[in-house]
């Protein structure tokens, strides 16, 4: 066989080098093929993971990173510009899931360096990577657009943008690799965009812009990286309660007002960080094999349709 070929063949997906088995037939109908394991078990199990953007303890990486050690990952890798909890959910995800291995890592998620080294030790410690889980994010200039700096902009979409396309980057590179434990490329890269990158007034210019940037990464990534086995996709949270929106609920609780949190949605709630995480869990699970360049909208139902407000219907 010419290398070329070879070299094509290698790249291949299981699906696409062997298909998906016949599991025969019960009675005169054919049984349900199936690409996933069976979900009752550990949705993860023995896979790698890297999630940025983890630090802080009401956020969305912390409750993934659970998520994933909660479902059998080999190792999570949790890491953050800000180190301040780093070292406290190692040992809260030690304590609770012997099994794995947690790994801290301080670095700028804009930074294609510390990128392509915490890549490289997955490799060099695992052999693979499986689930790369791109998260870090900055809220942007609170501002009218008139009053915003280029270089507040700029530093929103390095934050919030550039991070999510070196991930995929060096992710997808490091998913191609195969070994004994994982004889074809496979992997899922996962990034946090928002409702703001789908719809206006639910975030700044700046902000909204750089979301918006994360959904064209992930549809565009995913044709390039077409029949590879590895699948790239964004997440779009609505009003979750972090970090980054905490003294909008904290606020609320003071004036009594927390009922009034989401009620544009049809849910008429705000939401917390594990209901992000378990979408985040799904799309880094074979479950979810089939879906991939898409946006999935997290928010009780706001970007569903236009906004009113609550019994003014006319």
């Amino acid at each position: 066989m010419p290398f070329s070929a070879k070299q094509r063949l290698q790249a291949l997906s299981q699906q696409l080098a062997e298909g998906i088995p016949d599991a025969g037939k019960f009675e005169d109908i054919p049984r349900i093929r199936q690409v996933a394991q069976d979900s009752v078990g550990p949705r993860v199990k023995d896979k790698v993971v890297i999630v940025t953007g983890t630090n802080s303890p009401a956020g969305i990486g912390r409750a993934s990173a659970h998520q994933y050690a909660h479902n059998g990952a080999k190792a999570v890798y949790i890491c953050d510009f800000d180190s301040t909890h780093l070292a406290t959910h190692k040992r809260e995800i030690e304590s609770l899931y012997p099994g794995v291995d947690v790994h801290t890592r301080q670095f700028d998620a804009a930074n294609e360096e510390a990128v392509k080294a915490v890549v490289a030790d997955a490799l060099q410690k695992y052999g693979r990577l499986d689930v790369f889980f791109a998260n870090a994010g900055i809220v942007g200039q609170p501002v009218a657009f008139t009053d915003m700096s280029a270089e507040g902009f700029a530093k929103t979409m390095n934050t919030n943008t550039i991070s999510v396309f070196l991930a995929a980057k060096h992710a997808s590179l490091a998913m191609r690799q195969t070994s004994a434990s994982k004889p074809y490329p496979s992997g899922s890269i996962i990034c946090t965009a928002s409702v703001a990158g789908l719809r206006s007034n639910a975030g700044s210019t700046d902000y909204s812009a750089s979301k918006a940037a994360v959904v064209s990464i992930a549809q565009t990534i995913s044709y390039q990286l077409g029949g590879s086995g590895i699948r790239i996709n964004a997440i779009c949270p609505g009003l979750i309660e972090t970090g980054m929106t905490q003294s909008v609920f904290d606020r609320a609780r003071e004036r009594g007002t927390e009922r009034k949190v989401g009620q544009l949605n049809p849910l008429q709630r705000g939401a917390v960080a594990d209901e992000v995480a378990r979408v985040a869990l799904f799309l880094g699970s074979d479950e979810s094999s089939y879906v991939n360049g898409q946006a999935w909208a997290v928010c009780g139902g706001l970007s569903a349709g236009h906004p009113v407000v609550p019994g003014k219907l006319a």
